[in-house]
């Protein structure tokens, strides 16, 4: 059947629907069966038919999977590589870059790290010093990165890199993607207090890129990367999903991506201060009838029910076709805020003994892991501080926070 010019969900959705019924076969391989999805234009519907969509409305971005799942069909995959880096490429990547990089992405064939944050560079991004020196059609990228999720089986990086440190700090970083499997790039796992080791950082030594693989203009890259955090901001939603009651040769593999995939993010629920188990904790206890703590919770439940709301004020925007702005500032502030008021509330229920670990009483196992994983949602993804800047800026037209050297040449600033 067509879709109408203008079509209605009940359109795309008795589309979608005639297309599984005909195309679904859960015994092909897993890439088999996304090449088919992206070739149909079902990976990513509302980009144009150049860049694999159908050029739907954007409200397809969200029901479509949604009638994979309902369906029972695999669909494209989770995380960075399709709702970070390839939104990225579509709007700032040249023809060929995005010729080369947008299908194997968004069937999985390329998987992806995001390497921005540097050991003297995190908050301050515009400071880093990871170099790229052109040398006739190849760039050498010489620094350190750190931070960076599932570098150690990523086959390609999103790198910013200062090309020019003769222009001010924001103007003279470029954008590149970079193959990670080549000389001149080590990785190394980064060890957490809470014994996870979801990170890595980087060593890159004259590492290769070629020109063709630069993103947008020289120079260019601040404005670039500010649209990856931006993506970035609203990915936690997209996750990898296990469903271990499908079956079939494609179940079986997606499934298998998604349990390696979600080894980096098992520690996720206690960093965002597992809210959910203070009710049950404080009954079993026996302090649900303090006031206090009561009251506490009240307040928690009321900052996360508001919380809810904005985000989904943000994804209606998205469904009428709006790029992310200033709104996942105002998540990101809140999923903070809510993380570091449940380990205050957990330690209030719990006194001492919410610090111990390595006990036989799981839950208090779990309130521990709580305690020192949720000051990462403070720094993760911008820290707290860099949020209030954007909303300032942006929202409440504030006056720019003073600052050292923005109009000064790179190497003249004084750094550590």
């Amino acid at each position: 059947m067509a879709i109408p010019e203008e079509p209605t969900q009940d359109d795309v959705t008795a589309e979608l629907n005639e297309w599984l019924s005909a195309n679904w076969d859960p015994d092909r391989s897993l890439l088999a069966w996304r090449e088919i999805i992206v070739d149909a234009g079902w990976a990513k519907p509302s980009w144009s038919t150049e860049c694999h969509g159908r050029a739907l409305p954007a409200w397809s971005e969200s029901l479509v999977p949604r009638l994979f799942r309902e369906f029972g069909a695999v669909g494209v995959p989770s995380g960075g590589g399709v709702f970070l880096v390839a939104p990225t490429l579509m709007n700032h990547a040249s023809d060929d870059l995005n010729r080369r990089m947008l299908r194997r992405t968004l069937t999985g064939e390329l998987t992806w790290t995001q390497l921005f944050s540097e050991p003297g560079n995190g908050s301050d991004l515009a400071g880093l010093t990871t170099s790229a020196t052109r040398d006739g059609d190849t760039w050498i990228i010489n620094g350190q990165k750190v931070w960076s999720t599932s570098a150690h089986h990523a086959d390609m990086a999103i790198i910013v890199a200062r090309s020019d440190f003769d222009a001010p700090k924001h103007k003279g970083i470029s954008y590149f993607v970079m193959d990670m499997n080549q000389p001149g790039i080590e990785v190394r796992g980064i060890k957490q207090m809470n014994n996870h080791a979801s990170f890595n950082e980087i060593f890159i030594a004259d590492a290769e890129i070629p020109e063709a693989d630069r993103v947008g203009d020289v120079g260019e890259g601040w404005r670039i990367a500010k649209t990856t955090l931006s993506y970035e901001r609203g990915l936690s939603g997209n996750r990898p999903r296990l469903r271990p009651q499908m079956s079939g040769r494609t179940w079986d593999e997606a499934n298998a991506e998604a349990a390696e995939n979600l080894k980096v993010y098992s520690w996720y629920p206690q960093r965002a201060g597992r809210a959910d188990l203070l009710i049950e904790r404080a009954q079993k206890l026996g302090c649900n009838n303090d006031p206090v703590i009561r009251q506490e919770i009240a307040k928690l439940e009321s900052l996360r029910m508001a919380s809810e709301w904005t985000a989904a004020r943000a994804r209606a925007a998205r469904a009428l076709g709006r790029k992310p702005g200033p709104e996942g500032s105002l998540g990101k502030l809140a999923a903070s805020q809510i993380a570091k008021t449940s380990a205050r509330i957990h330690a209030m229920i719990g006194g001492s003994q919410a610090m111990l670990a390595g006990t036989d009483r799981h839950a208090d196992e779990i309130v521990a892991e709580v305690l020192i994983s949720t000051p990462a949602v403070s720094i993760a993804g911008g820290t707290d501080e860099i949020q209030h800047n954007i909303l300032g800026d942006n929202i409440l037209g504030l006056p720019r926070e003073p600052g050292f050297g923005r109009d000064t040449p790179f190497r003249d600033i004084p750094r550590n």
